[in-house]
């Protein structure tokens, strides 16, 4: 058995105000009506740093094995390259 240490509430309190800081941007984004290449492209890496963060620090991928965070970041890292080549593809 691992003896590791707690993780304290400041630092979850942190890790969600992060994650509301960054969900108000992506909204700021959508309703001041910009659009184009590079929004999108903001737009998905926005939502691609919060699922790192909530897989690490929410469902606790932080202090597993290496393997098991690989493959979920790989997973992020390919359906958001989907999404980013889908939309660039249809912007021609």
């Amino acid at each position: 058995m691992q003896n590791t240490k707690p993780q304290s509430n400041s630092f979850s309190t942190v890790i969600w105000l992060m994650l509301v800081i960054l969900t108000i941007a992506t909204f700021s984004l959508g309703e001041a009506g910009m659009s184009g290449k590079y929004v999108m492209l903001t737009l998905l890496a926005i939502a691609m740093i919060k699922s790192q963060l909530v897989a690490n620090y929410f469902m606790g991928l932080r202090k597993s094995k290496f393997l098991w965070r690989a493959m979920i970041f790989g997973y992020f890292a390919i359906v958001g390259g989907l999404i980013a080549v889908a939309y660039l593809m249809g912007l021609k």
